[in-house]
């Protein structure tokens, strides 16, 4: 039965609802939605959306028979993302144990209506919209059901940032983890220091492809969000049942920041007045100061992305932070003498630690990359395991909670496949196939251990994806393999009934392509996909398993 439903991500139960199974009921014009209590936002989500695909009203009900019942109706211990859909003939119930599973029953409808529900606007009018006679009952396997989107190497423009959220709710995905600084640019507009965006928004060009390439793009890169954008996008998320998870990353990857307000750099070590926005790619050693001047700055910073995003959680990248000016610097060297400190990896979770007690005091948690472990973590933070699994292993037997998201499984600029068509190759070979196998919970893990793997996350790293095609066609479709290995309930990853998987995916497709998504195709990539010419950065055999 699952298979015909062609559901993507599997819900936990398909059974017919109906004896010999076949239509269970058919929107038409007369067709109404019946809101209970709580259910007016996903009623609404409905016209604009299922409504303006099918040229149906969906008005509130009167008397009707012929109805789309909402309702949301908790039972005792369920997870409130849980949802059961019965079309049986008579209406279409949907039952959600709070909000977000009666949203998550909607994307279903929408799913068993067929891909042309996925569209804007009609293209057969008049046409009959069956839903199958279908008992579904369904929750999630995890509570952090992440993608994280880089717009600081490329910046995504807002309608952009908008349109993700969509498909991820449709995949229902529920994390958007918002990478909003780098090296390469500052993203968020921050009233008291007007030059990170005024400075660190834009670079002069940009390198093409890995940056061995020698090609470059010789304009102009940039743009940011202002504080009303970013408002909007955090709403329209949450309307999706998106929380949205900002992250500035210090104190590695701060080169934007550093050009726009130089004394944030180690002065006593090089003349950071000279430093611009990055224009290449890698890790560049210009890293923050360890000063008292520097902590409040970014103290700043959070004070005002605090107002904006409402999120537990709050990402502090921690990443990749060279530590060879650290070295040379002589204010660095006696901050380390000062507070006792063994040594720069010491210093670096200092400075991590003062933000943890920082944001705690606000009632806030600070999550950060696996790095941050080196030197101490700070009691109540927690990690992302982007390194391999090793690092979240570590962090959930020492108590920390973990989002696993190890590179060799889930970074979705990684290559999908080994032939030279492949535009611009990153890193290892990662298929369709090797992200559903992913497994999130490594089998070292106790079972109360486990219970600290928050969720996981599918990372899209920008630096050679220069716009929405090129984005498009590293997400998908193995964001659609990924939302299922975070959503269901899969049996281990030998296990798995991959061809099942491609049988759904078949109608899945037609989805996306309703959706306007530039995935790549089964067969490998489109000709206007390909990029000859352009270097990438290729590993060849298997990633190594850590």
């Amino acid at each position: 039965m699952a298979s015909e439903t062609a559901l993507v991500p599997a819900p936990g139960s398909v059974q017919a609802a109906l004896p010999g199974g076949g239509v269970g009921y058919v929107l038409g014009a007369g067709t109404e939605i019946d809101a209970g209590p709580g259910t007016e936002r996903v009623a609404q989500w409905l016209r604009a959306t299922v409504g303006a695909a099918t040229g149906l009203p969906l008005r509130p009900h009167t008397d009707s028979g012929d109805r789309i019942m909402l309702r949301i109706e908790p039972r005792d211990g369920e997870d409130p993302e849980a949802y059961t859909l019965v079309a049986d003939g008579y209406l279409v119930h949907l039952r959600g144990a709070g909000e977000a599973g009666l949203f998550y029953a909607a994307q279903t409808l929408r799913q068993l209506l067929g891909p042309d529900a996925f569209r804007r606007a009609p293209v057969t009018p008049e046409r009959d919209w069956e839903v199958p006679a279908v008992s579904i009952q369904d929750a999630p396997r995890f509570r952090w059901r992440g993608l994280m989107l880089d717009v600081a190497r490329h910046f995504m423009p807002k309608d952009g940032v908008l349109r993700h959220l969509d498909l991820m709710a449709a995949h229902k995905l529920n994390v958007f983890h918002f990478h909003l600084t780098d090296d390469q640019g500052w993203r968020v507009e921050i009233k008291r220091y007007p030059r990170l965006t005024e400075v660190g928004s834009w670079r002069a060009r940009t390198k093409f492809g890995h940056r061995a390439s020698p090609l470059w793009e010789e304009k102009p890169h940039g743009g940011f969000y202002t504080q009303d954008d970013i408002r909007e996008i955090v709403a329209y998320a949450a309307e999706r049942h998106i929380t949205v998870v900002p992250e500035i990353d210090v104190p590695g990857h701060s080169q934007a920041a550093i050009a726009a307000y130089p004394e944030l750099g180690n002065t006593d070590v090089i003349d950071t007045t000279s430093l611009s926005v990055w224009d290449n790619w890698g890790i560049s050693a210009n890293v923050l100061a360890p000063t008292d001047n520097t902590l409040r700055f970014y103290e700043g910073v959070f004070e005002e992305l605090l107002d904006l995003f409402p999120s537990e959680f709050v990402h502090i990248g921690g990443d990749e932070c060279l530590k060879d000016q650290w070295r040379q610097s002589p204010t660095a060297q006696a901050r380390i003498r000062e507070l006792g400190l063994a040594d720069e990896d010491a210093l670096q979770s200092w400075f991590i630690g003062h933000f943890d007690k920082w944001l705690s005091v606000r009632g806030r948690r600070l999550v950060g990359w696996d790095e941050i472990l080196e030197g101490g973590l700070a009691e109540g933070a927690a990690v992302s395991s982007w390194r391999g699994y090793a690092a979240g292993i570590a962090a959930a037997r020492a108590g920390h909670d973990v989002v696993m998201c190890p590179e060799q499984y889930v970074y979705l600029d990684h290559r999908q496949a080994a032939g030279e068509d492949e535009p611009v190759p990153i890193g290892y070979v990662r298929t369709l196939e090797d992200v559903y196998r992913f497994e999130p919970v490594p089998p070292q893990l106790t079972e109360a251990e486990s219970r600290h793997v928050l969720g996981t996350q599918a990372n899209l790293w920008t630096e050679v994806m220069e716009d929405q095609a090129r984005v498009d066609y590293q997400t998908y479709p193995r964001l659609s393999a990924f939302a299922e290995v975070a959503w269901s309930s899969l049996p281990a990853p030998a296990e798995r009934d991959f061809a099942d998987f491609e049988r759904r995916m078949a109608v899945h497709y037609r989805r996306l392509d309703a959706l306007g998504v530039g995935y790549r195709p089964p067969a490998g990539p489109l000709p206007w996909q390909r990029r000859p010419g352009v270097l990438g950065r290729p590993a060849e055999g298997a990633p190594p398993n850590r």
